[in-house]
């Protein structure tokens, strides 16, 4: 083998060992670049790693949440603060009614009325007390009897079951004999005298309708006027806005007392007097059906006494026959009028 194929051989040779070199360098840098980006993403968050390279990282990401909850904040100046639960707020109505002020005394005692005429009023315009079914009916077979309507049976009736209604009709049979106009007037006047009665209660309670919203606004304005007195006079540096709010929530507290009483008040006042107009109108009803029995005795019957057991009723012929004049004893010294003699009265001087 000559001298240029053995330079050939050598050259081959040296360029196949720098080839080799070169590749196992880049093996070798390769192989590291792997193992680092290993290492990198095991220590990664999941947000960047992408899938997640062991089971566990979703418990681990969760308990570090709640870790880091649980950790106290710190204010401005360094200090640690622990997070404290916040408690919902609740008012006591016992104690802001004692806050009022003193027209929740005022208040207090409209609600005391109210209840007191409302239950009151409750019990006395029932129908057993104003109209009796009992009445009402003994009246009809009186009117439906044989014989005709009898005032003294009438009368005894009414006494049986006394009522509203017996008192009005017992002021007209008291009528019975005179003239329409005159039973008409006896009527009207025993029907103001009742109604007025049944209203006399009724009228508290309007009262109390209109005076209990009066004196909680009488309260709140009060109120307002030392919450922003007091709010005036805070030292430098208090919360103002604090203590204005609480002076006005408890300033407001009269005029819900005020509205509590007056509404229930003014509802009852109204039921109540829908209440007796119903009731007299059949009152009236009741009235219109006796009057036309009363009409035959116009002239006929004069009502003499009211006696414990009725009134005393006679005859108008009998009534207008004139009384024989009770006999005047005569005697000597007296003449015929009751009286002395001319000439025993003594002369003037």
């Amino acid at each position: 083998m000559n001298a240029h194929a053995l330079a050939r051989h050598a050259a081959l040779l040296v360029c196949l060992g720098l080839l080799l070199s070169v590749a196992r360098g880049r093996l070798v840098s390769t192989t590291a670049m792997a193992q680092d980006t290993d290492s990198n993403t095991i220590s990664r968050p999941s947000d960047e790693a992408g899938p997640q390279p062991f089971a566990g990282s979703d418990e681990a990401a969760r308990q570090a949440d709640e870790d880091l909850a649980a950790e106290p904040t710190r204010d401005p100046s360094g200090a640690a603060t622990a997070a404290a639960p916040k408690e919902e707020a609740q008012i006591n109505v016992l104690l802001l009614l004692f806050k009022g002020g003193y027209l929740m005394w005022p208040i207090v005692a409209m609600s005391l009325l109210v209840v007191t005429f409302g239950v009151e009023r409750f019990l006395g315009l029932r129908r057993a007390k104003v109209i009796p079914p009992e009445l009402v009916t003994g009246l009809g077979r009186l009117a439906a009897a044989p014989g005709g309507f009898d005032p003294r049976r009438a009368y005894q009736f009414c006494r049986q079951y006394p009522s509203t209604a017996a008192t009005v009709i017992r002021a007209m049979l008291l009528k019975v004999g005179r003239p329409h106009a005159e039973l008409e007037n006896a009527v009207a006047e025993a029907n103001q005298r009742e109604a007025a009665r049944l209203y006399t209660n009724v009228r508290w309670l309007s009262l109390a309708a209109g005076v209990a919203p009066l004196l909680g606004l009488l309260g709140t304005v009060w109120g307002m006027i030392m919450a922003f007195f007091a709010t005036a006079n805070l030292p430098i540096g208090a919360n103002k806005a604090e203590a204005l709010a609480e002076g006005i929530y408890t300033a407001l507290v009269t005029t819900f007392a005020g509205l509590a009483v007056a509404i229930p008040a003014a509802v009852l006042a109204h039921l109540f007097e829908g209440r007796i107009q119903t009731l007299f109108r059949e009152l009236d009803e009741t009235l219109l059906g006796l009057m036309p029995q009363l009409e035959r005795f116009e002239g006929r019957l004069r009502v003499t006494a009211d006696q414990p057991d009725g009134p005393a009723y006679q005859r108008a012929d009998a009534a207008a026959q004139p009384r024989p004049a009770a006999p005047t004893a005569l005697t000597p010294e007296l003449g015929a009028a009751g009286r002395p003699p001319k000439s025993d009265y003594p002369t003037p001087k």
